[in-house]
């Protein structure tokens, strides 16, 4: 018998991505996009991807969490 591995939105230790975060707060991709160009969901910009942190999510949805914008740069190319 296969046990159901958790998805990326019930592992606490893994950011999550946009999909994600539509599923935990059942809305559509394109609000949460929204909500983060309006400056209204916190996330990590990670290069040009958006990541969520899963808790910061889940105390937004209960209304304990004020939005802090965070950019992480990463750089892309490596000199050899």
């Amino acid at each position: 018998m296969r046990t159901k591995e958790p998805s990326p939105a019930e592992q606490d230790d893994a950011l999550w991505d946009a999909q994600d975060v539509a599923t935990y707060l059942k809305v559509s991709r394109s609000w949460v996009y929204q909500r983060v160009e309006a400056g209204q969901l916190p996330c990590l910009r990670i290069g040009g991807l958006l990541r969520f942190d899963p808790a910061t999510i889940r105390a937004c949805a209960r209304g304990e969490q004020r939005v802090q914008a965070r950019v992480v740069s990463l750089s892309s190319r490596r000199s050899f």
